[in-house]
């Protein structure tokens, strides 16, 4: 089928309160799709509470789909009620799963388009989204919080409690601009491999997250978590030079290393005996703010695609290590719930599944936008370099919302 800027479809669809675009232009070459969808008013989504276990009840709705269907949303940070988690109250579910059969999937690099389940919707052409202005912060982590917050979390890993603690926060915006508006500009200033729009009964997720948190596909899971962040340089020599410190700075490979062991441990949870490798450690990404420290961990399944997403939940890389006695330290340290930041958000079907950690994203609950930032602390932690960092990548969610 002949070519249509994703773009135009998602904004066509847009007059369907339940609809989304899992934004796929700025992934590797050969990898780049993106999936565009909507539901009528009959079909099915499972939206459920924190505290609510959303697993079992989506593993019925994975069996239950048609062979060209997909389940298609998230599950927020504490979705796993066996683990300690501040709850979210509000409008913005905890966890919110799709039945999506009506979509068309885009190869960015053939130019071709296939629906499933419908026609191609007929779009219009769209001018660039409007330039940003100003917006107006309602509320933000104050310096001295954080502060507070960083001295505890080292006074906890000198204890021996915890070896790394990923300490985050959330930074809220009230702003009227429509969250489509928002997400197009979002994904030029940051384009992302895991960039997607979510759109379901008045609440939006507008992600640019660089992480994998699970690819499942011919009976094998992979995870790349990201630990170990600088950012770019305008001046290509010190873009370099920042790119280089990054792969041989031993404080980052530390944070990077304990996350990796983290994730073999879990994937060994369930995936068959002696097949979990690391066939890519601490390779140094590019994005168009930040510098990133990657790893690649696989291992062959022995479970069923819910069971192997629950197990992962929430991302080592958003908790820090060991899980459960870290988790703890989050849960009562933290000053807000972190809701949907921090889980993982995507598609799955009842044999495969491609889902990102979010991070790097704007959660729009009607009235006003959360968006959660923070980093790994260990002991060779410095509080300044950190609420620096966790800044940074607030800076262009900000930005996107400056049409406020």
């Amino acid at each position: 089928m002949r070519w249509v800027d994703p773009e135009w479809v998602a904004a066509a669809l847009l007059v369907h309160p339940r609809m989304f675009w899992l934004d796929g232009a700025a992934a590797p070459v050969g990898s780049r799709r993106s999936i565009v969808g909507w539901l009528e008013p009959g079909d099915r989504s499972l939206a459920l509470p924190a505290g609510a276990d959303p697993f079992g009840p989506t593993q019925d709705l994975l069996a239950g789909l048609a062979a060209h269907e997909r389940l298609v949303g998230w599950f927020g940070y504490a979705a796993r009620p066996d683990l300690p988690a501040q709850r979210a109250d509000g409008p913005v579910p905890d966890s919110l799963w799709m039945r999506a059969s009506r979509y068309v999937v885009f190869d960015h690099d053939t130019r071709s388009a296939i629906p499933f389940g419908c026609e191609m919707p007929g779009v219009p052409q769209l001018d660039g989204p409007p330039a940003g202005t100003g917006l107006d912060v309602v509320a933000t982590e104050p310096l001295a919080a954080y502060e507070r917050a960083f001295a505890h979390v080292q006074d906890q890993l000198r204890r021996g409690n915890t070896y790394e603690v990923n300490l985050t926060y959330r930074h809220v915006v009230s702003c009227d601009e429509e969250p489509f508006t928002v997400y197009r500009r979002l994904r030029r200033l940051n384009p992302a491999p895991y960039a997607a729009y979510v759109q379901h009964d008045g609440v939006a997720v507008l992600s640019s997250s660089p992480e994998q948190f699970a690819r499942i596909e011919d009976g094998w899971i992979q995870t790349r978590p990201i630990k170990g962040t600088t950012p770019r340089d305008p001046d290509p020599a010190q873009d370099a030079a920042q790119r280089a410190r990054l792969g041989r700075d031993p404080k980052l490979r530390a944070e990077n290393l304990i996350v990796t062991d983290l994730l073999r441990n879990d994937l060994s949870m369930v995936c068959r005996p002696g097949t979990v490798r690391v066939p890519d450690l601490m390779r140094v990404e590019s994005y168009a703010s930040v510098h990133q420290l990657v790893t690649t961990v696989r291992g062959r399944l022995s479970v069923d695609v819910a069971q192997a997403v629950r197990a992962l939940m929430p991302a080592g890389s958003m908790t820090g290590a060991p899980k459960l006695r870290t988790m703890q330290v989050i849960a009562d340290l933290e000053s807000s719930p972190r809701g949907v930041y921090a889980g993982a958000l995507g598609w799955m079907r009842s044999d495969a599944a491609d889902l990102a950690v979010v991070i790097r994203t704007l959660v729009h609950d009607g009235s006003s936008w959360a968006a959660g930032t923070g980093g790994g602390i260990t002991v060779g932690s410095d509080v300044d370099a950190e609420r620096a960092e966790a800044e940074l990548k607030l800076e262009r969610l900000l930005a996107a919302l400056s049409g406020c």
